[in-house]
């Protein structure tokens, strides 16, 4: 078990977490409504973690005083897509760290017990389980995410394709980019419709199960590597009536038996995920897509289809070759009988101030559809 250690009036400690794997701070200090945020930028970037003992709102207005002066000292991005996209990481990882180092600690209730601070118990909860052990050091920055996942999953994400709204759950990948869901609910199902087994990898929410569900097939079967993200997608079908229909398990990628159609959005990025928070973005080495294409065959039912639905993000970065996607599809002894392109709706494509909005304006979504060859 982590352990941080702090002088206050006499030698105290706690148990430390973060979802985002952040390293155990090394030498912890506390501050409060007097600290300076000079100071508290010179001491996070030191390495030295402030644990915060004033009031809640002082606290983040320290902390967008600290990322104003991060966003100061930021490099220029170099010049190459894949150049710009890494930089992009670096900056951004330098900034967690920096920004991470502001503390706060949770009681052993997830009490927040500070001057003006909300009642973050459920939302605390709901993240990291029910509370044991003692007191709790958390990153500032972490349990504003915590709050803002509970205002999310409580809100819910508008679903056109659905009618409905589908609640994400912390640390699962929200469908907020309805363009990709849209696709699903557009492409024409495989055997005339008649599809009787549908299986949706790597599921998250469950948002493209329950369209899959609301298309007509009999039964889905929905998978998910993450704990979460089953509980999340199970929530999420009782909340719309289609517990009959789909069942959610895992946590391997494909369930047994053979599919008419299995649907797969694997995360757009080959890139290594800093944490399991990046899950939903980043497929280390492509390993979920080369694990569908590769299994697809072996698992479709004579005249069935694989829907990949798939960014071109990762080939205008430069992570991926134009070419790498078709040979792997071939590969696999696969065939691509049909494609529907879709361009972004996110606001981020049209923000000129992105680093990476040259490739995010051009990017194009893809529903792939496969069929054994």
């Amino acid at each position: 078990m982590s352990t941080i250690h702090w002088v206050e009036a006499r030698p105290r400690s706690a148990r430390w977490h973060s979802e985002s794997g952040l390293p155990l701070p090394r030498r912890v200090v506390v501050a409060d409504d007097g600290m300076r945020a000079a100071l508290a930028h010179r001491l996070a970037c030191e390495g030295t973690a402030l644990l915060w003992r004033g009031d809640f709102h002082n606290a983040r207005q320290l902390l967008r005083a600290m990322d104003r002066r991060i966003g100061r000292s930021a490099p220029a991005a170099p010049g190459s897509a894949a150049e710009a996209f890494h930089a992009h990481r670096r900056s951004r990882a330098h900034r967690a760290r920096v920004l991470g180092k502001l503390l706060v600690l949770l009681e052993q209730d997830h009490t927040l017990a500070l001057r003006r601070a909300p009642d973050v118990r459920r939302a605390c909860d709901e993240a990291y389980g029910p509370p044991s052990g003692g007191p709790v050091a958390v990153a500032l920055t972490e349990l504003l995410g915590v709050i803002s996942a509970r205002e999310w999953r409580e809100k819910g994400v508008h679903a056109p394709a659905l009618g409905a709204r589908i609640h994400p759950h912390y640390g699962v990948f929200a469908p907020t980019r309805s363009e990709y869901v849209d696709l699903v609910a557009r492409a024409p199902l495989p055997r005339g419709g008649a599809v009787r087994t549908a299986f949706d990898l790597g599921t998250g929410t469950g948002v493209l199960a329950a369209v899959l569900a609301r298309r007509g097939a009999g039964h889905v079967v929905a998978t998910d590597i993450g704990s979460r993200a089953r509980s999340c997608a199970r929530a999420n079908v009782r909340r719309l009536g289609l517990e009959a229909r789909v069942r959610v398990t895992g946590p391997g990628l494909y369930p047994g038996g053979r599919a008419d159609l299995v649907v797969c959005n694997p995360p757009w990025l080959p890139a290594r995920p800093s944490s399991d928070l990046d899950l939903g973005v980043y497929d280390p080495g492509g390993a979920m897509l080369r694990g569908f294409l590769s299994g697809l065959a072996g698992r479709l039912e004579p005249g069935g289809e694989g829907w990949l639905v798939l960014s071109d993000l990762a080939e205008r970065l430069g992570l991926r070759d134009r070419g790498e996607v078709p040979a792997s599809v071939e590969a696999a002894g696969l065939r691509v009988v049909g494609r529907l392109d879709t361009r972004p709706r996110h606001p981020r494509a049209r923000d000129s101030g992105d680093p990476l909005h040259a490739a995010r304006a051009g990017e194009i979504t893809s529903l792939w559809r496969l069929a054994a060859a």
